[in-house]
């Protein structure tokens, strides 16, 4: 043992037996901290000390937010791989800066100053930045040590993310093992490279999620990361150092950025009123954000199908591709030839690839030439990359990670063969015709258009002189009315069936073809002349639904498209008859399988887990992935259809709502829903949100596993329903005991188990403990994640805290114990 820590060692114990106590936020030479002793910043916000994560009993130093209520929200951890077994640390400074954890003697490190005879102090600052400086610099930022940058799973502002180019080192978030645990988890946030800095999610070694590179104003893909009402993000590249960070707008917000244990990226902040973290920025938050899940050359859409080949680009398996299977990627439909004329075609609103490389400040044309130089130069473009002025920066292999951005996405030049800018031009030229033939055929057709209108209105005017009878102008109110609610009709912006041709399609609404009985109506399979099957919803004059709740589904569905939500096409308003016509799907709804002791036997095991899958994708479409932002408040069993390969898609959006921005709940005096799958807060105040959708679903997985309704749920041994009876089965580890008898021991028991726990999860009694449905799926998904324990979940009895209207009762032929909740008002 050398000198220097036998002297260290020597003061340590020294200065034990002379404890002074510590002022507020400052730890001097002379002092320590002990087990139960905490520094507190000035401003009060942050403290220092040691603490114990869920019932582990294992001790660490670290900081967290102080007066805020248990459980810790711990933002940093000193010592995350060596934990202290028992209440006898402490934490010491010696005279020359170093930091020692002790535990009867010395054992861990966790700097080693430098500061001689220059009197360090140890200081927990307003940022919750712990530095050790002179004791004479209180304002400097020459700190000797920080441990801002010593980043564990939390990034506060002022944090920096990225690179010290002196030092050649870097600065990153790795994740907790999980929630109780903070030692070092699977999952890494970081900025690199520095030449072309973007930001990369991994697990491992391996690439989760990508954004970037940067591009002067964002990071490429990365429609999150911008200034918003709360937080700005700060993009910085000198000589020196390359990084992002962010700050508040308004000083007095509280905001964190976490990796957690799960693989999720989230930024959130402090609600005062209702003394929880509020998440407003998910990044990992949609299916296209997933790194190279289209393969090269392949870029994902949030409509579906979700991977498509670029243009000029074909499958490389068209056999994968048809079974949505698109990691393989796409191939050129020509291959390249350097020596051949190869040139560049245009793409618009990409995020950009991934593997750029930076080359020197180009102008366009000259980046053009260069690229074109290198054959194995795949594609360029040019961004202000590093924040200094646009650069050329190129590709030099196969581009992989590319996603469709609408209007957000970058410009990128991929190099094609000389037969593909052939085809190409030859296309442009076969347009420019078609467009000059279409003009001429237009204008013929107006000027014949505007020759028989003259002659009509010629007509007309004839009549008009010949008559010579001063007739009475009566006013009729029918008419008026059919035209007003023709012209809201084409509003609709959706194909409109004529009256007669859905009577025709149904036979008459013939007992026969009726399929179901909905809460608003019956719904009829049909035929129409081409052929085409279709389902007709029939709206009751009695039903409840009027035109507001008719138009609100129709203009829902219109603009959603996704694989697992039902096909709208078209609708019929003519008179008191309103009327939405579906694609047909031959099996009907879920429950006409899990509710029935013969058809759930052709559910086995894997296909049930495929439908949850499917719900839970359908649903984070709903929520986040397409163009608005949708609540459904109805999803239970009979709105789940299923087509010819047993494949869910959501439907009947009659009551669903439609939230705008960063909006993620509300409040309502005219609560609507189904007993047994609405959630606590929707059903006894009127609040609803994501969440409450997330609540449903939770209930559906339990019934797709146990083949029993949650309402009207039954056990000789205690007075829960569905979800109670799991939990307790849950809690008595007796979880396996709630699967299907039906499935006869053949499910894989682990799945089963994972999606136990995640139902578990989504019905917790508070919405602010359930997961997003981003969450949701990524824990489905990935077998090896593990998950957090859930906690007791709402509505455990069959006792209702609140009325039932029985007139509104939303009773299908093959649900007659479902109560639908209509006309509460809100507490």
């Amino acid at each position: 043992m050398g000198f220097s820590l036998i002297f260290s060692v020597f003061a340590i114990f020294t200065l034990l037996a002379s404890y002074r106590s510590i002022a507020a936020d400052i730890l001097a030479p002379d002092q320590n901290l002990t087990d139960g002793q905490t520094l507190v910043s000035s401003n009060q916000i942050f403290a220092l000390g040691f603490f114990s994560p869920g019932n582990s009993g294992r001790k660490y130093l670290g900081i967290w937010y102080h007066n805020q209520p248990l459980p810790l929200t711990v933002v940093w951890v000193a010592n995350r791989e060596n934990p202290i077994n028992d209440s006898s640390g402490g934490l010491m400074m010696s005279i020359n800066g170093s930091l020692f954890l002790y535990n009867k003697f010395v054992w861990f490190t966790i700097t080693n100053g430098t500061m001689a005879g220059q009197s360090p102090l140890l200081q927990l600052l307003d940022t919750g930045n712990l530095v050790v400086r002179k004791q004479d610099e209180a304002d400097g930022k020459d700190y000797i040590w920080q441990s801002f940058d010593h980043m564990s799973g939390t990034m506060l502002p002022g944090m920096k993310l990225g690179w010290n180019l002196k030092t050649g080192t870097s600065n990153i978030m790795r994740s907790w093992k999980n929630f109780d645990d903070p030692s070092d988890g699977e999952f890494t946030f970081s900025l690199d490279p520095p030449e072309t800095p973007q930001l990369i999610l991994r697990q491992g070694e391996t690439k989760k999620y990508r954004w970037g590179p940067f591009d002067g104003d964002r990071f490429s893909g990365s429609n999150e990361l911008r200034n918003n009402t709360v937080f700005k993000p700060i993009f910085v590249s000198t000589s020196d150092e390359v990084y992002y960070a962010y700050e508040t707008l308004d000083d007095s917000t509280l905001v964190r950025s976490v990796v957690t244990p799960l693989g999720s990226i989230q930024y959130l902040t402090w609600r005062n009123t209702s003394r929880d973290w509020n998440m407003i920025v998910e990044l990992n938050r949609i299916y296209c954000d997933k790194y190279g899940m289209c393969g090269q050359y392949g870029s994902c859409y949030t409509n579906d199908p979700n991977c498509r080949c670029l243009n000029g680009f074909v499958p490389n398996s068209p056999q994968d591709w048809r079974l949505f299977n698109s990691l393989g990627g796409c191939k050129r439909r020509y291959n390249l030839n350097c020596s051949n004329g190869d040139g560049f075609v245009k793409y618009n609103a990409l995020k950009l690839p991934d593997n750029a490389v930076l080359w020197a400040n180009f102008g366009v044309e000259e980046c053009r030439a260069e690229c074109l130089k290198k054959c194995d130069c795949m594609a360029y473009t040019r961004i202000n990359v590093l924040g200094n002025g646009s650069q050329c920066v190129v590709w030099l292999h196969d581009l992989i990670d590319m996603r469709d951005s609408a209007s957000d996405g970058e410009e990128l030049f991929i190099r094609m063969a000389r037969a593909e800018l052939d085809s190409i031009a030859e296309n442009k030229r076969r347009k420019r015709i078609r467009v000059a033939i279409g003009i001429s055929i237009s204008t013929a057709f107006l000027l014949v258009l505007l020759a028989m209108a003259w002659q009509m209105m010629k007509r007309i005017k004839r009549r008009a002189e010949e008559d010579t009878v001063s007739m009475p102008i009566a006013h009729d109110n029918n008419s008026y009315n059919h035209y007003e609610e023709e012209s809201q009709d084409e509003d609709l912006e959706l194909p409109i069936f004529g009256l007669a041709t859905i009577v025709d399609a149904t036979d008459q609404f013939a007992f026969g073809n009726k399929i179901g009985q909905g809460g608003f109506g019956p719904v009829y399979k049909g035929k129409l002349p081409n052929g085409s099957e279709i389902a007709v919803k029939r709206l009751s004059q009695d039903s409840g639904q009027g035109l507001r709740e008719f138009k609100n589904e129709v203009k829902l569905i219109a603009n959603l498209q996704h694989r697992n939500l039902v096909k709208l096409l078209g609708c019929c308003i003519q008179g008191e008859e309103k009327m939405l016509v579906y694609e047909y799907l031959p099996n009907k709804s879920l429950d006409n399988f899990i509710f029935d002791r013969v058809k759930r036997k052709l559910l086995p095991w894997n296909t049930r887990f495929d439908i949850v899958l499917g719900i839970a994708r359908g649903l984070l479409y709903l929520h986040q992935d397409s163009r608005l932002r949708i609540i459904h408040r109805d999803l239970k069993t009979s709105n789940i259809l299923l087509d010819i390969k047993m494949n869910p898609k959501i439907s009947d959006f009659g009551i669903a709502r439609i939230f705008g921005g960063e909006q993620t709940e509300e409040k309502t005096r005219r609560v609507i829903g189904t007993y047994g799958y609405m959630s606590p807060e929707y059903a006894m105040s009127g609040h609803f949100s994501i969440k409450s959708d997330v609540f449903s679903f939770g209930v559906i997985v339990l019934e797709l596993i146990s083949g029993r309704k949650n309402w009207g749920f039954y056990d000789p041994g205690h007075d829960y329903n569905l979800i109670g009876h799991t939990w307790k089965l849950w809690n008595e580890d007796r979880c396996l005991e709630l699967v299907d008898e039906m499935l006869d021991g053949s499910f894989s028991i682990k799945e089963v188990i994972r999606c136990i726990q995640v139902a578990l999860l989504c019905v917790q009694q508070r919405a602010e403990d359930r997961p997003a449905m981003s969450t949701v799926v990524f824990m489905l998904s990935n077998e090896n994640v593990e998950l957090p324990q859930p906690k007791e979940p709402g509505f455990i009895t069959e006792n209702s805290p609140f009325k039932i209207d029985p007139s509104w009762s939303g009773q299908d032929s093959n649900t007659g114990n479902e109560l639908t909740i209509t006309a509460v008002e809100g507490r």
